[in-house]
């Protein structure tokens, strides 16, 4: 698969299948994510791989899973291994970009491997913090919900709105169109018919 197609292959998936992803898997999608760029070089990341089944479910409970939907996951369609990503504080105050580089990487990768991901940042942070007895000095800035997926999720063209919704058991994910983001050499307005 080329990296096109994986970009566009790549989507959230919120529903598990209750099987593992192998630890070597999971080091691998981290280690993709340790060689994205980082401003200045500075690699103030740092990633917490959660595999034990107590954990995850802690963790579970601290999500608010799907917006759009107003619908959470069944406890056995949860994902079946988290990442987080902490960010020092010692070493950068900002890493929002690094941070966006570094969780791109991982689900592309997790997705070369078969594994299915979900990037959350609606959870209570405060609460992950405790479970993962994540020190001060570090930010939890994201969680990536890791498995294999147990549901199809399908990119379409957006029509009148970019709420994400089911059918069928698909869930539909509208992107706005190019012809409407897309200007050259300087900003243009679009016409809206």
């Amino acid at each position: 698969m080329d990296v096109s197609e994986a970009i566009r292959k790549r989507r959230s998936i919120r529903r598990f299948k209750q099987r593992e992803p192998e630890k070597e898997k999971l080091i691998k999608c981290v280690d993709a994510a340790r060689i994205a760029p980082s401003a200045a070089n500075l690699q103030p990341l740092e990633y917490i791989v959660v595999r034990d089944a107590e954990t995850r479910k802690k963790i579970f409970g601290e999500i608010k899973w799907a917006g759009y939907l107003e619908w959470n996951p069944s406890e056995d369609e949860a994902p079946m291994a988290y990442v987080a990503i902490l960010k020092n504080k010692n070493i950068s105050s900002n890493g929002k970009y690094d941070v966006g580089l570094a969780v791109e990487n991982m689900v592309l990768c997790a997705m070369e491997e078969g594994i299915s991901s979900c990037i959350i940042a609606s959870f209570d942070k405060k609460k992950v913090r405790e479970i993962l007895a994540v020190p001060a000095y570090m930010e939890i800035e994201l969680l990536v919900a890791l498995g294999y997926a147990a549901e199809k999720s399908v990119m379409e063209e957006m029509k009148d709105s970019i709420e994400y919704y089911r059918i069928n058991d698909v869930l539909h994910v509208p992107k706005r169109k190019l012809k409407d983001i897309i200007h050259f050499e300087r900003f243009t307005e679009k016409l809206n018919k």
